[in-house]
């Protein structure tokens, strides 16, 4: 299967019922395929439309089946549909996802347009700012940098940021202004600093961009075997207990799994609302390109290799590893 769900390219051919694009054109591409035109597509949910994953699509989400709709590159349980990490792929339902690219912009500004950057945006508008709120976003990959541009975009008070790696929060302080709270002793500290920094109530917004795979210690990988648990959600548990009550957190991590213990009395005595899912990336892309168009937003200071597709294994390898200071990798396909 060919991975890859964030990617741009040329137009060589379009399909007969495709009548907004042509060849020659220049496009980013959504990563969920859906069809523009089911009850859930209509509601702005393209990541749970009804008809782009039929072999495993159904309402109840569990692990193995009932999915929601499809992503690219992305397993056969989303629709085994190949990605972009390749000369070609073939967009289903080409009318509904793709946007043409404005010519004064190159690849590499509007790139992101295609995931990561809908994804942090939909943290924070999950988040219902209206203003001077305090975001402590957990995670400062690139779906964490995207959050955090977001967040000022959304005219955000305090932001701070979390992670375990120092050199990612480096490079957090230097694409937008924020407070940096390394994850070193464990939650309990991380929490109590974000109070610290929020007059001991909490933050306004916290958001989940780490998911399932944070860094562990052995006492976690052994509770998540005796549970049957793929993963932690301590990141999760983190951000309910960092954020204030009444407060808001946006889930953007991703959880394929169930969890025992899931702090539930919590959410009920705080009050929180509790929001997560795909981001529905054609809700927004249009409004983020017009940003990046008039110059409000700057996405591709995050990059830091660019490599061919031939090189794909060690992009893979030292973004898995956190080896060379990696935070985003570009791939180029003809290179």
């Amino acid at each position: 299967m060919v991975l890859g769900h964030e990617f741009m390219g040329i137009i060589e051919e379009v399909g007969k019922g495709v009548k907004n694009l042509q060849r020659g054109d220049r496009v980013i591409v959504p990563f969920p395929v859906a069809c523009g035109q089911c009850f859930f597509c209509d509601h702005h949910l393209p990541g749970h439309c009804e008809n782009s994953n039929p072999e495993h699509y159904g309402p109840e989400g569990g692990i193995l089946t009932e999915k929601g709709g499809a992503l690219f590159g992305y397993t056969d349980l989303y629709g085994g549909y190949d990605g972009g990490q390749a000369q070609y792929v073939r967009v289903p339902y080409a009318d509904y996802g793709p946007r043409k690219v404005p010519e004064q912009l190159t690849d590499e500004q509007v790139l992101f347009l295609t995931d990561i950057f809908p994804t942090g945006y939909t943290g924070v508008d999950w988040g219902e700012l209206k203003g001077g709120e305090s975001v402590a976003i957990f995670g400062a990959g690139p779906v964490g940098l995207m959050a955090l541009k977001s967040a000022h975009l959304r005219n955000a008070g305090k932001v701070i940021i979390i992670d375990t790696l120092e050199y990612r929060l480096t490079k957090a302080k230097e694409v937008a202004d924020c407070v940096t709270v390394h994850w070193d002793d464990g939650a309990k500290d991380v929490v109590a600093a974000i109070r610290d920094l929020t007059e001991g109530r909490g933050a306004d917004v916290c958001i989940d961009a780490v998911g399932f795979e944070p860094d562990r210690n052995m006492w976690d990988r052994a509770k998540a075997v005796i549970n049957l648990e793929k993963g932690s959600p301590k990141v999760l548990e983190a951000c309910m207990s960092a954020v204030r009550r009444g407060g808001i957190v946006s889930v953007l991590g991703v959880y394929p799994a169930h969890y025992d213990n899931f702090p539930v009395g919590q959410f009920f005595d705080k009050g929180i609302i509790l929001k997560g899912g795909q981001a529905p990336a054609h809700k927004y892309i249009d409004t983020l390109l017009k940003y990046v168009t008039d110059g409000k937003v700057k996405l591709d200071d995050i990059i830091t290799h660019r490599l061919s597709l031939s090189q794909v294994e060690h992009g893979y390898e030292i973004f898995k590893q956190k080896e060379d200071g990696c935070v985003k990798v570009v791939l180029d396909p003809w290179s």
